[in-house]
């Protein structure tokens, strides 16, 4: 009983606290605020690490139908995923807490965002793809509030634009699930043993709606229109946990989808697997040429999520436990990466007022650490040794050219490559133009300053892991093989 208490304490704790940040904190201080929501996120620590280290639990919640039930399973998957979301959810929040100081109306943003937390946990733990997909849409509702925080025109029109192709994508994930319904039982993450007198041409049309449909939540072309326009009106924060966690729900998706439920010997060498990889690569190329042409900083960011998240899914799309390692590796130091690099952005918003590339000539001489920051990570994100991006990256190329896929072999680590080359065009230009060109800045503040601590530390945290998970892989390495190896 206790192990279960844990698993729906993981879930309840967060929103539970969430919903009463609405009714109580309200009314206290801004101090009392910031107390509560750290506390929270801390204590959230626990439940997530003790399900982490225990052995595997089910719970049942409760039965929709007598063959469709609402369950709860820790596993390994579940325990990364967990781990990775409450790690950011903390590192950002501490960081927010500055960002949003003068705004009128921060309680909004913290409850959603305590909410937020355990409809991910909620994801993470699902037990089957029903009970995934319920979770799925709740987190759609949640974090629509982040995008319109503002509530300036342009933010209202972005939450509607969020809103639209989230279930736009949602639907034609639900159409996969029903289409899965009728050939598999219960729709378990059992990795296709329940499929053997399934209608293979159904099951293969469910699996390429379910990859365009979570696929747009990873920014998967042709589903991608989000992110450019949710990310430049959101807060920093969200911007950084949209892009760093949010999305990663979508590649949760097609994993728990076609690997845990159809199964990875199902669907290679089919044409389901043709028209992922294609999508995949078209996603990493044409997100990278558009960060590199995009002169405003927190779209330039979104645009290169687009192209990096595909990055995994490329690595998934192989269908071998190489690449789906690989591509976990890319999904943890991605989100370290990408929260580090829009934490940047939202510092320089916050102390400058700028928001344009160009902007941020010389600026690097006034804020030093920023900065260095920066840097590290946009050296973590391009793939250079020994940072992170290189390891995942390194992987993904080698498991593309050992997998039998074709031309996509060779074609796939061609593409990496070439975008791996405009992510320095588009990232390292603002350091060489930061540190080295004369000072072009046309913000608000003629003599910008560096962020308060709050807002510099988790800079630092993420900016370091970059560098040091790169450099201390081998333990998450050999987790993610033994995931990917315990599939088969």
């Amino acid at each position: 009983m206790g192990r279960e208490i844990l698993l729906l304490l993981r879930i309840l704790f967060p929103v539970v606290a969430g919903c009463l940040l609405f009714g109580v904190a309200r009314r206290g201080n801004r101090k009392v605020q910031t107390m509560y929501v750290t506390t929270v996120l801390a204590a959230e620590m626990i439940p997530v690490l003790a399900t982490v280290f225990m052995e595997k639990t089910t719970v049942e919640c409760f039965c929709l139908t007598p063959t469709v039930r609402l369950v709860l399973c820790n596993d390994g998957l579940s325990g990364l995923f967990g781990v990775l979301a409450v790690s950011v959810w903390l590192l950002v929040g501490i960081y927010s807490f500055r960002y949003l100081k003068e705004t009128p109306r921060p309680v909004m943003f913290y409850g959603f965002y305590l909410i937020a937390l355990g409809v991910l946990q909620g994801i993470g733990l699902a037990g089957n793809l029903v009970t995934f997909y319920l979770f799925y849409e709740w987190m759609t509702l949640m974090t629509v509030p982040f995008v319109f925080y503002n509530r300036t025109k342009e933010s209202i029109r972005a939450a509607r634009k969020y809103l639209f192709y989230s279930v736009a994508g949602a639907s034609f994930a639900l159409a996969g699930i029903f289409l899965m319904a009728g050939n598999t039982e219960g729709l378990h993450f059992a990795g296709g043993a329940l499929l053997e007198n399934a209608n293979r041409s159904e099951v293969l049309l469910a699996a390429v709606l379910l990859i365009v449909g979570f696929g747009t939540k990873a920014g998967m072309f042709p589903m991608h229109g989000w992110l450019p326009t949710a990310h430049p009106v959101a807060p920093a924060p969200a911007s950084a946990v949209l892009s760093g966690v949010i999305t990663k729900a979508g590649v949760l998706g097609i994993i728990r989808s076609l690997y845990y439920v159809i199964g990875m010997d199902y669907l290679a060498g089919t044409y389901v697997q043709t028209v992922f990889i294609t999508l995949a690569l078209i996603t990493v190329f044409m997100g990278s040429m558009l960060a590199y042409k995009e002169k405003i900083l927190k779209k330039r960011l979104a645009y290169s999520t687009v192209s990096q998240v595909s990055y995994v899914l490329f690595g998934l799309a192989l269908f071998t436990p190489a690449g789906f390692a690989a591509a976990l590796l890319h999904v943890v130091f991605h989100s370290v990466i990408k929260n580090g690099l829009f934490l940047f952005a939202g510092t320089v918003i916050h102390q400058t007022g700028e928001e344009r590339v160009e902007g941020l000539r010389g600026m690097g001489k006034d804020l030093p650490v920023t900065f260095w920051c920066f840097t590290f990570a946009s050296l973590a994100l391009v793939g250079i040794p020994p940072m992170s991006g290189f390891v995942s990256k390194w992987y993904l190329a080698k498991g593309a050219m050992d997998a039998s896929v074709g031309v996509f072999s060779y074609v796939g680590p061609a593409v990496l490559l070439v975008s791996a080359l405009l992510t320095a065009g588009y990232l390292l230009s603002i350091t060489a133009d930061g540190f080295f060109r004369g000072k072009n800045f046309v913000g608000a503040t003629p003599e910008p300053r560096e962020g308060h601590v709050s807002m510099l530390v988790p800079c630092v945290i993420f900016a370091a892991a970059a560098l040091l998970l790169g450099v201390f892989a081998s333990p998450l390495v050999t987790f993610v093989t033994k995931l990917g190896t315990s599939l088969l």
